[in-house]
């Protein structure tokens, strides 16, 4: 039996090395301790959920319906028509429109999955639909890995590319260290300016941050110390910039002026 006690990401992967099992399967065996389901059970569940974040993508990329407030819709099908001619290669592209796509589907009360939330429901499975794409992986394989993943696209990806326990705790580390202090200021309340367009950037982040992590580099501040710093910058940001729509972009003339078309009364 695969022992699956844990509180800190420094134990899972500890765990994970000590049993010379992937961090999935300690995962996975918390997950059936916990809620008292078979190792099938958890799987289908996994399974369904991976089958509404791909029918979520399939429709982003296609989707040209603006949100009840026209600020969003549309930009997942530019950037995916776009993937051939930009910068940084098509499959990271790619996966930005993948994720950009999810969240307007968000916006038009289209049917996604909230990983963690439904905010940056994107993130997560954008980066496992390249992933497959790009590795020719099967779902049975992109479920397991969700599974690593929780709410981290880059802990994922490490583990799909075959990285270590190791990498992985390096790999959602970096990833959180380049978004930690980021505020949240959406335009008139709602998820989706600046929302629906980071969560295409946060993709790519975790990408990146997948591989450096592959490639060998080492956060210098552990997983967990680099979480517990994130929390303690977010309780030191004001109150105004924690999704009250009181500071930042929610209160330039533009989304001002947004606000009040979308809520006339």
């Amino acid at each position: 039996m695969i022992q699956s006690d844990f509180n800190t990401v420094a134990e899972l992967l500890a765990l994970a090395e000590s049993q010379h099992v992937p961090v999935h399967e300690v995962v996975l065996a918390r997950e059936m301790h916990d809620r008292e389901r078979s190792r099938g059970e958890v799987l289908q569940e996994m399974l369904k959920n991976w089958q509404v974040m791909q029918e979520s993508i399939v429709r982003g990329i296609q989707n040209t319906e603006r949100s009840l407030s026209g600020m969003t819709g549309g930009d997942a099908r530019r950037l995916y028509a776009h993937r051939e001619q930009g910068y940084m290669g098509s499959a990271a592209i790619e996966a930005a429109a993948y994720a950009v796509g999810i969240s307007e589907v968000n916006a038009v009360m289209g049917r996604i999955v909230a990983c963690p939330t439904a905010g940056s429901c994107g993130i997560v499975p954008a980066a496992l639909y390249a992933a497959k794409k790009q590795r020719r992986l099967a779902d049975g394989d992109i479920v397991l890995a969700l599974l690593t993943a929780a709410g981290m696209a880059a802990a994922a990806l490490v583990e799909l590319a075959g990285g270590t326990p190791a990498m992985i705790g390096n790999g959602t580390a970096l990833a959180i260290k380049n978004l930690m202090g980021l505020v949240c200021d959406p335009v008139a309340g709602l998820v989706e300016v600046p929302c629906v367009k980071r969560n295409g950037f946060a993709t790519v982040v975790a990408m990146t941050a997948a591989d450096m992590a592959m490639a060998g580099i080492r956060s210098v501040i552990p997983v967990d110390e680099v979480i517990a710093a994130m929390n303690e910058v977010g309780h030191l940001l004001p109150k105004s910039l924690r999704e009250t729509s009181e500071a930042g972009l929610a209160v330039t003339p533009t989304a001002k002026a947004i606000e009040k078309r979308v809520y006339p009364d």
